[in-house]
């Protein structure tokens, strides 16, 4: 399939589309439906693994659109697929799953959903702007469904559970994405973008998104009484000389050029002011962009827990327990040819003043499992769209204050821009991908 996505890409320098302007159109004339969809969807958000209702909303809306939808996919996750004769296959994703954060953002539609999560019941909200995603998600499948005279191939549009504790594209995979339907050539995604003006496109080239780890320290000592430490072995003194060390692992370990993070975001331990416990508990996230550096800093965490309770005479049989979960979520990386082709036809579509090259950042996404599949067959691209009103950034400019990010409770994007420019963007990538003939 890799020559229809040449074929594609030698369009490139073609004049702008004639549908350019009747697409965009399109989208207008649809926006205050997709608005009232975005809003129910912000009102009823849906922690992980638990999103039945947005599931649904999707499913019917393909399925009204033509395609073939099966759901509980890895779960929660919907798969719909519609063949449009001999082509290449290009899947585009959208993520379903919301926060537990109580949301303070003043919107007359805003969530009032509380739920059970690990520390209790919280409050829910899509402060990660998944609810846009999903609008822009089936805008574009009503949008490909109307225009097949204008591309052949497959199209599979698969809506994600769990993209919050990078677990939803494994499960996915694992129930077999790309063995029950058509394995893609290309696959496609966008995330809304805080601090960066509404409707602008921006997009990193190679490495773009992080590796996360999510790792647990279980720190083991000997409890007893706090007035007698001595017949003790401190847990908490332990654990903490532990956090102190971890901070060398950048600081000293780490090629100052090549970035990473490790972030003890957790620390547990004792009950009473006059006791030493026998335990304390450490939760990190590590971040990293490539396989090597990830096993490095991984492998420094062992050494370190290891090295400082031998350093306080802890037994060896009760050295500390580290362990790196099943949360670990790959790099995301943008092919740099695909990313090339794809940023140049947005140029070309959009305007080069709304589409720029962007840093790579910290913070995951399990999208880069779709590509990491298959590498030398699947070209992947992700891209981000701007959410934040520019008469915004300029006030907090001038005022030196910091806006919301991404989870805050106070996020609150232009979702109209986010969702029109998106849907225009993934649309009119996938008919590019997929050329007529």
């Amino acid at each position: 399939m890799r020559k229809y996505l040449l074929l594609a890409a030698a369009g490139l320098v073609a004049a702008t589309p004639a549908h350019a302007n009747e697409l965009r159109d399109a989208i207008a004339a649809d926006m205050p439906g997709l608005t009232a969809i975005y809003r129910d969807l912000h009102q009823h958000p849906e922690l992980s693994f638990q999103e039945v209702r947005s599931a649904k909303i999707l499913a019917d809306a393909a399925r009204k659109a033509g395609f073939t939808v099966t759901e509980g996919v890895g779960k929660t996750g919907i798969v719909a697929v519609m063949r449009n004769g001999k082509g290449p296959t290009v899947l585009v994703r959208t993520d379903m799953d919301a926060l537990p954060v109580v949301e303070q953002t003043g919107l007359p539609y805003a969530s009032t959903v509380r739920a059970q999560a690990a520390g209790g019941e919280t409050g829910v909200m899509h402060a990660c702007g998944h609810d846009t995603h999903m609008t822009a998600w089936i805008e574009t499948a009503r949008l490909m469904a109307a225009r097949k005279d204008r591309w052949q191939g497959t199209l599979v549009m698969i809506g994600q559970p769990a993209e919050e504790t990078g677990q939803g594209a494994d499960a996915m995979l694992k129930d077999g994405l790309y063995t029950r339907f058509p394995k893609p050539d290309a696959v496609l995604a966008f995330h809304d973008m805080s601090g960066s003006p509404a409707g602008k496109i921006t997009y990193a080239s190679g490495p773009a998104m992080a590796n996360v780890d999510s790792v647990d320290i279980e720190v083991k000592g000997v409890g007893g009484h706090g007035a007698a430490p001595h017949t003790t072995k401190d847990p908490i003194v332990l654990a903490s000389a532990i956090v102190m060390r971890l901070q060398t692992l950048v600081s000293r370990e780490n090629d100052p050029l090549d970035p990473a993070v490790v972030t003890v975001g957790s620390f547990h331990a004792g009950s009473k002011y006059n006791i030493i416990g026998d335990s304390a508990h450490l939760q990190l996230t590590v971040r990293s962009f490539s396989d090597q550096q990830r096993q490095r800093l991984l492998d420094g965490i062992r050494r370190i827990a290891k090295g400082e309770a031998i350093a306080s005479g802890v037994p060896d049989d009760l050295l500390p327990v580290v362990d790196t979960g099943e949360g670990f979520t790959p790099t995301l990386y943008n092919d740099p040819g695909f990313a090339a082709e794809v940023a140049a036809r947005f140029a070309q579509r959009f305007g080069a003043d709304r589409v720029a090259v962007a840093r790579p950042i910290m913070p995951g996404e399990d999208f880069s499992r779709y590509g990491r599949e298959d590498p030398q067959a699947i070209r992947s691209f992700l891209f981000w769209v701007g959410g934040e009103r520019p008469e915004v950034i300029a006030k907090a400019k001038a005022e030196g204050t910091v806006l919301p990010s991404l989870h805050s409770p106070f996020w609150a994007p232009d979702a109209e821009k986010v969702i029109a420019t998106a849907a225009e963007a993934l649309t009119s990538e996938a008919m590019a991908l997929m050329p007529r003939g």
